[in-house]
């Protein structure tokens, strides 16, 4: 389960990124925005991951 929380995280940031720069490229603030937050959940749920990671070993 936690490798696919982990690929989840990627995608998202990946997504998120994206995002933004089609945002900024075309003009449209309110698409920059959400990407930035697609990629603050994506690493948000990164930072999860780490850290139940870091409590198994």
């Amino acid at each position: 389960m936690s490798g696919e929380q982990k690929s989840k995280a990627h995608v998202e940031q990946a997504k998120g990124k994206a995002k933004e720069a089609i945002g900024r490229v075309v003009g449209n603030e309110r698409m920059t925005a959400e990407g930035r937050a697609e990629q603050a959940k994506g690493d948000a749920r990164q930072a999860k991951e780490k850290t139940k990671d870091a409590f198994r070993h």
